[in-house]
């Protein structure tokens, strides 16, 4: 049944439908040569199982109805009846069954034999589209039996009792679910320069499907990945490929059955190869991120513009699918680290990508100060740590002494013997040239010149007094540099600009070049690891360096309480794992707060469930449940939206790194120093509070 739009959000809350997703399903039944109606058959076991797992759309491979290789049985008269036969009962079978089926067949019109996809939902046809491009050359002959569809368009064709739109100009779209929008080609039209699927996505399609036969030989696979991922990127779109499989005629191929999901050009499933049992390749599509997406680049609307504006001679043809918004579950691996490299095989890549980016730019930056020297401020935490090795890099790359950085420890009221410790240790490992300043006098003065209660005796540990210290500490940092000939390297991240959590202009907001500006902390964690993992320094750092990863993130600025705790910055602003989930998806994609916090629960709900990042500590896999989710998802959003914009408007020069973006007013993300949070926080009363 439809539910009503009232419905108890509480509900609805849980469903995918509610957050802009679909279930699609790529079908690679068994094939029998020659055979429609045992092909009918196979093709309603695999609809009926694809209904049981909620599944929207299911593409099913190339003349899926009369099997592929049959060579000159495609123009028979009695095969091509038994078709038909095959077609009506799958729609007999179809009524009372959910997903949009897309089946392929060999149909008759005007005299002619076309190769078709077949969109079917509950027992009518929605509509027909012809393949364009016939392979004709090596195992391939299809210009012997059919005809191309190629500038068929506004025409209907009759099949199994109905009339319905018939060419290459369809596409089809549910008037009850926003984005479900979508497009089929077949086989050889993907592997064209200019496939079909091209002017569909341009014209609107957000779901690009290819039914195909495709028979396999060594190599193949890996074209078919590129292809397919680099459609679905390319047209900012999820690309849906289906393979023939297991009973197709062997005389002279061999079949796979390879079928994959991709959304832009990350593979959401896949296929096991050389299956003998049919198989149902299920994923949840993200429809509004690829909308949000094509948004996002107006090169898309550029290109459609180019193209004569597709949408103006495309035909939409709509359908209710009618979901019922229950809770099915997610079907997709929501990474819980977005900015974080989680496949083994991309591990190094990335790695190197990201730390070199820094690295890189802070040579050019070095090179183009009138200096010679880097001057850096190590508290022992992460981020200054992060920006020492990446400035040790840099003098390794250049042929530099390391003693060409400056490193200074400014203890103040609140610093730890562990964290001092660990920054004499990191500063000697690697060898630069280090010193220490108390700050503590000079902030003592500073205080009592105000008449802050403190410098009366008093444990006053307000907001001035974090900041006096901060401030102090970036003062002296840019007088040594004066002083020394040399430019400030800042440490705060983005996480950190993300949150408003830095003190604005005089402390680690401010420096010459903010060389960790596009890392945000989750992703400066997982570098100093692989820092170590890979042999970037010495053993002796690597150990100093594993030590510091282990330290809890405090800024030490408040001394500890009657308990000897340690001021905690995320019992304050929140777990960094779960704030670097909602920047990444709050800012790369615009998605709206409670699809942010249903994907957050799906990535962190059950720390057993879903792939962490390679070498990531047993101890530190941490699980969230929802409650806690919309708690630091609210914070985030005041901080984000409402209270700390002004601070990144005024930000240093700093690299991007990440495809999730970066807060420089002049990259990534612009904004308003005066706006408010009130629709996000509106949005997110769509999560159910405990």
């Amino acid at each position: 049944m439809i539910i009503d739009e009232q419905q108890d959000r509480s509900v609805r809350f849980f469903s995918l439908h509610e957050h802009g997703f679909v279930r699609v399903a790529v079908s690679t039944p068994k094939a029998h040569v020659g055979d429609p109606e045992r092909n009918g058959e196979s093709i309603v076991t695999e609809a009926r199982r694809a209904t049981e797992r909620g599944v929207d759309l299911v593409v099913f491979p190339e003349l899926s109805v009369s099997a592929y290789a049959i060579d000159d049985l495609h123009l028979q008269d009695a095969l091509l009846d038994d078709v038909e036969q095959a077609i009506r009962a799958i729609l007999r079978a179809s009524a009372d069954l959910s997903p949009v089926l897309l089946i392929g067949a060999p149909l008759r019109r005007n005299g002619r034999l076309y190769n078709c996809a077949i969109a079917i939902l509950r027992g009518v046809i929605l509509g027909v589209v012809p393949k364009v491009f016939l392979p004709n050359y090596r195992e391939y002959y299809e210009k012997r039996w059919f005809a191309s569809g190629s500038g068929i368009t506004g025409a209907e064709i009759d099949v199994a009792g109905q009339t319905v739109p018939f060419g290459t100009d369809l596409l089809f779209a549910a008037a009850d679910l926003k984005d479900f929008i979508f497009h089929m080609e077949v086989c050889e039209d993907f592997w064209a320069p200019a496939p079909p699927s091209i002017e569909g996505a341009l014209a609107g399609a957000l779901l690009l499907c290819n039914l195909s036969a495709s028979n396999i030989v060594v190599g193949k696979s890996a074209d078919r990945h590129i292809l397919t991922s680099a459609q679905a990127m390319r047209c900012m779109a999820a690309y849906m490929y289906s393979a023939a499989g297991g009973g197709e005629c062997s005389n002279d191929l061999s079949w796979d059955g390879q079928a994959m999901i991709y959304e832009l050009g990350d593979c959401l499933a896949e296929s096991e190869r050389f299956s003998r049992e049919p198989q149902l390749t299920i994923a949840d599509v993200d429809l509004q991120r690829l909308r949000l997406e094509r948004m996002r680049m107006p090169t898309f609307n550029d290109a459609a513009v180019r193209a004569g504006n597709p949408e103006r001679t495309f035909r939409r043809v709509e359908f209710l699918l009618q979901p019922d918004y229950a809770d099915k579950g997610l079907e997709r691996h929501i990474r819980r680290f977005p900015y974080v490299p989680d496949a083994p095989a991309r591990l190094d890549q990335d790695c190197y990508e990201a730390f070199n980016i820094q690295v890189h730019a802070l040579i050019k930056r070095f090179e183009s100060t009138p200096g010679d020297r880097m001057v850096i401020g190590v508290s022992g935490g992460l981020d200054s740590t992060h920006a020492l090795i990446v400035a040790a890099k840099a003098c390794d790359v250049l042929s530099l002494p390391r003693t060409t950085i400056l490193g200074f420890t400014m203890p103040g009221f609140a610093t730890g013997d562990t964290t001092k410790g660990n920054a004499w240790a990191l500063m000697k490992a690697l060898g630069i040239e280090a010193a220490e300043i108390d700050i503590r006098p000079a902030a003592r003065q500073m205080l009592a010149d105000m008449g802050h209660a403190f410098s009366q005796g008093e444990p006053v540990y307000d907001i001035t007094f974090e900041n006096v210290q901060a401030g102090l500490r970036t003062d002296y940092l840019f007088r040594l540099a004066n002083q020394r000939n040399g430019f400030v390297i800042g440490t705060g991240d983005l996480s950190e600009l993300a949150l408003g959590w830095c003190t604005y202009g005089v402390g680690d907001q401010m420096s010459h070049y903010g060389v960790n500006a596009g890392i945000p902390k989750t992703l400066i964690q997982y570098l100093i690891r692989w820092t170590v993992s890979s042999g970037q320094f010495d053993a002796e750092t690597g150990r100093v360096l594993d030590a510091i990863l282990d330290t809890e993130i405090s800024p030490e600025l408040v001394p500890a309480d009657a308990t000897g705790a340690l001021q905690s910055t995320e019992s304050k602003i929140g777990p960094y794992e779960l704030n670097d989930f909602f920047l990444f998806h709050t800012m790369r994609y615009g998605q709206p707060p409670a699809k942010v916090a249903f994907m957050a629960y799906h990535a962190w709900h059950n720390r057993q469930v879903g792939a962490w990042p390679v070498h990531f500590p047993e101890a530190k896999k941490n699980a969230y449940d929802l409650e806690i989710i919309r708690h630091w998802l609210e914070r985030f959003l005041i901080r984000f939206f409402q209270t700390s914009q002004f601070k990144r408007t005024a930000m240093p020069n700093g690299p991007k790194v990440s495809a999730g973006g970066s807060l420089s007013p002049r990259g990534d993300w612009r904004a308003p120093s005066d706006g408010s949070a009130a629709a996000w926080l509106r949005d997110l009363e769509r999560v159910p509070k405990a």
